[in-house]
């Protein structure tokens, strides 16, 4: 990403904090054939990432750890947090140049295999992260024999993370009067893009 020192993110609890509130992933692997990319859910495993460790956790369908060569080498993930473009007309008038707001994580590291149960526990957990706050939440232990049968269609993996690269361009280059602006304008389009430019208004 473009290196823009107004934008960068450089606390790990802010990642952690949009990986929490944002865990739809991207994972790209430069492999032997080439670059290969596929989108999972991920979490923060707390246990493992205290301080400023990130240590995060997901599974793939199989055959997809084959094809990212998953084990055998780094891969970049990326967490896409609110997005939105920002018009010009809520600038001031002659401020012609649009733009686009984003708050963004590259997380980069080379995953660990987990074995069979190490799977299993991890995609109970995985549910359960999910399931809590449902209504009528459901939970991979109801069903343990058929749920583990479907397990075996997975390949569970956690990374701790060596670096990242985040971003959260929120027009800090404005006013406050029209970074105001802009929050307001967002706020019935995308209301927690908004909550962002508001979070990081000093």
């Amino acid at each position: 990403m473009r290196h823009t020192s107004r934008y960068l993110m450089t606390e790990p609890d802010e990642v952690k904090r949009l990986i929490r509130a944002h865990p739809w992933a991207t994972f790209v692997s430069h492999t032997a054939t080439g670059l290969v990319a596929s989108h999972y859910p991920v979490i923060v495993d707390e246990a493992a990432s205290a301080g400023d460790e990130i240590v995060i956790v997901s599974h793939f369908g199989r055959p997809d750890e084959q094809l990212h060569e998953l084990g055998a080498h780094q891969v970049l993930v990326i967490v896409q947090g609110p997005h939105d473009y920002v018009s010009p007309s809520w600038y001031a008038p002659g401020d012609l140049v649009p733009t686009w707001n984003h708050v963004t994580a590259h997380l980069y590291g080379t995953p660990e295999i987990l074995s069979d149960e190490e799977n299993y526990a991890m995609l109970g957990r995985l549910t359960d992260h999910f399931e809590q706050h449902r209504p009528h939440g459901r939970s991979l232990s109801e069903d343990e024999e058929g749920t583990r049968r479907i397990a075996r269609g997975t390949v569970g993996l956690r990374m701790s993370v060596d670096r990242f690269d985040a971003r959260a361009k929120l027009s800090q280059n404005k006013t406050p009067e029209v970074r105001d602006t802009i929050a307001a304008r967002l706020d019935e389009r995308n209301p927690a893009l908004a909550v962002e430019m508001r979070r990081r208004r000093g």
